[in-house]
């Protein structure tokens, strides 16, 4: 079934859902509500429908003089920026993710910088909950590409703890996955959260 036919079924449920709520589906302002909404629900939980491995296959090789048997210096991507959506409440959640990984020095293989943000889109477009996401990704980049070690930070804010509930409008979330060296060697992952805050100071100069 196609996203047309998708959201051709998911329009009258919709419309019933609008009715349900207390509107009228005829009035101006909610008349292509069902349809937008059907459309927009569809891009939110596209990620089920991509396998992450077609952005990790994209890989490029190095020479051994650019990356030593004995190196465990990483590939740190951060502040990748998402939205996802809440399977819960169905209330969106957004914030950024940083990651960083150890290429393995026999392989030698690394992958484009731009398809680590491909693999959190991936598990961010589908009904999810912030601690699976951040799991999702650590073991995708692990299964894909072998390295030696992984490591995935996820900070995030929930609208469903905004806009209802508790309502924390300056709470965020934090969710970590290690594999790997990161899981073994606590001074890798000190590393890593240096090479963060550096990251946030020279963005204040």
């Amino acid at each position: 079934m196609d996203k047309h036919e998708q959201a051709a079924r998911l329009n009258p449920l919709l419309r019933e859902v609008l009715e349900l709520l207390g509107e009228d589906p005829d009035r101006e302002g909610l008349r292509k509500t069902p349809q937008r909404w059907a459309e927009a629900l569809l891009t939110y939980t596209e990620g089920n429908h991509i396998d992450p491995q077609e952005h990790l296959k994209v890989i490029f090789q190095l020479d051994e003089d650019d990356y030593p048997q004995d190196s465990d210096d990483m590939v740190l991507v951060d502040n990748i920026e998402f939205t996802s959506t809440c399977e819960h409440h169905l209330a969106p959640f957004r914030g950024v993710v940083h990651i960083a990984y150890i290429p393995n020095a026999k392989k030698r293989v690394i992958t484009g910088l731009s398809k680590l943000s491909r693999v959190v889109e991936t598990f961010a477009r589908r009904l999810q909950v912030q601690e699976r996401m951040t799991q999702q990704i650590a073991n995708a980049i692990d299964e894909h590409l072998k390295p030696l070690g992984v490591i995935v930070v996820v900070q995030a804010m929930h609208y469903c703890m905004v806009a209802r509930g508790v309502q924390q409008r300056s709470s965020l979330s934090l969710t970590t996955a290690r594999r790997g060296l990161f899981h073994s060697n606590q001074n890798l992952e000190a590393k890593f959260q240096a090479y963060l805050k550096l990251r946030m100071d020279s963005s204040k100069v």
